[in-house]
């Protein structure tokens, strides 16, 4: 008889990748959240209007979308470790630059081209490629906790960055950031794999402990082949055209445009980014929530859910803006939950019409309609403010846009994979 008890299997190594990953993605959206804590500081120092800092703010999340194809095809050829140390001293420098800005061209590049393309190598494909990578069984509740990792970022730095930024300037909350990102970039740099094969072992679930096929397509031209074959199918285009409102009604309006309309409310900038914060805590159960869904029930109709939702939530945040607290409370948990719940199921049906391998690059492209939709909403809500005096027509346009994504989901047919070439 063994008397000896079995012993406990040690932790799959997908698992501190996945950690690292969180973090990465965490840090990178909190230093993209931070030009809304900026606006009325910029304003009051440098006199730029509200729709210049605006355009800033939408050339950088223009570039973070259009980074997106091309940094799955970046993933693929040089790894994961190597693309997101460079992307996170990239990043780094803009930062560190930051405090000693005087003209809106030097913004422009160091948040409108600098920042935008570093963080766009870190989004929502690096969290795809290392689900899709490290793990065969529970890969939505990954990509769900991935995607979390984004409001997981607003959560802890906006109120952090705004009482810095209240306190001591917001040189000093920047210069804060800029430690963050270091530390980050060297805990990628100690525990990032790229691939379970370097340590050993298959992804979690799997037995395959075979390395991938490497990447011999041109990082360039694959993902423009990838996109070729992929803008042939009705289906990319619905998933593209709900995640353009997507993108419209999330980072690009709420995102950068919230903790200014508080302020034209009267609401203090601390409080505006606790707003923000809570949105995040809600986000990240609502996200993780939608990743668990997306394994058990359709994600056409869970879109058509989530979309119609948050629709609902926007036309409300006039009313709660001007109402009491407990009306914007309200709004806060509510849009929360259904943040970014829209990606879990954009993935998985972006998986089943064009295959694992391919999704990382499509996947990419679909992003980039959400940052256009995003870097529009971020510009179109700027200039509306300045010439209306109120976010109010900005919200509206965004509710309503959402009840038309609601209905173009359920649209969306289930799909064979898509055959075609990526280049290799």
């Amino acid at each position: 008889m063994n008397l000896n008890p079995p012993q406990a299997k040690p932790l799959h190594y997908g698992w501190f990748v996945l950690a690292v990953t969180f973090v990465t993605l965490l840090v990178s959206a909190g230093v993209r959240s931070m030009p809304s804590l900026f606006m009325l500081p910029f304003q009051n120092e440098f006199g730029w209007s509200r729709g210049s800092i605006s355009g800033v703010v939408s050339i950088g999340i223009l570039l973070y979308g259009l980074a997106g194809p091309f940094s799955a095809a970046l993933l693929l050829r040089f790894g994961i470790k190597r693309v997101v140390v460079l992307s996170l001293a990239a990043l780094a420098a803009s930062l560190a630059l930051t405090p000693f800005i005087t003209r809106l061209w030097q913004f422009e590049l160091l948040w409108g081209v600098l920042s935008g393309l570093s963080t766009g190598m870190m989004a929502n494909v690096l969290g795809v490629t290392v689900a899709s990578r490290w793990f065969v069984k529970r890969r939505g509740l990954v990509v769900g906790m991935l995607t979390a990792s984004a409001a997981t970022g607003q959560l802890l730095f906006l109120p952090l960055l705004a009482k810095i930024t209240v306190g001591s300037g917001w040189r000093t909350a920047v210069l804060a950031a800029v430690a963050a990102v270091i530390a980050v970039l060297l805990l990628v740099a100690l525990f990032m794999k790229d691939h379970p094969h370097q340590a050993g072992l298959a992804p979690y679930g799997s037995d395959d402990t075979s390395p991938p096929e490497p990447f011999r397509g041109n990082v360039f031209l694959g993902p423009l082949q990838a996109l070729r074959d992929a803008a042939r199918t009705p289906v990319f285009w619905l998933l593209s055209g709900t995640f353009f409102f997507c993108g419209f009604s999330t980072n690009g309006l709420i995102g950068t445009h919230l903790i200014p309309a508080c302020g034209d409310a009267g609401i203090a900038a601390v409080t505006a980014a606790g707003l923000l914060a809570l949105m995040g805590m809600f986000d990240l159960v609502g996200t993780t929530l939608s990743g668990w869904l997306s394994d058990r029930f359709d994600s056409r109709r869970l879109l058509f859910w989530y979309y119609g939702l948050r629709g609902l939530s926007l036309l409300f945040l006039p009313y709660a803006l001007h109402a009491s607290p407990v009306n914007l409370l309200i709004f806060s948990v509510f849009y929360g939950l259904d943040w970014i719940a829209t990606v879990p199921p954009t993935v998985k049906l972006a998986a089943e019409a064009f295959g694992k391998e391919r999704s990382g690059m499509i996947f990419g492209w679909i992003v980039v309609f959400h940052q256009i939709g995003a870097s529009t909403a971020a510009y179109g809500a700027g200039l509306i403010r300045d010439f209306m005096g109120s976010y109010t027509v900005a919200f509206a346009m965004a509710g309503f846009a959402c009840l038309f994504a609601a209905l173009m989901a359920v649209r969306i047919r289930a799909a064979g994979t898509v055959s075609g070439s990526l280049g290799a």
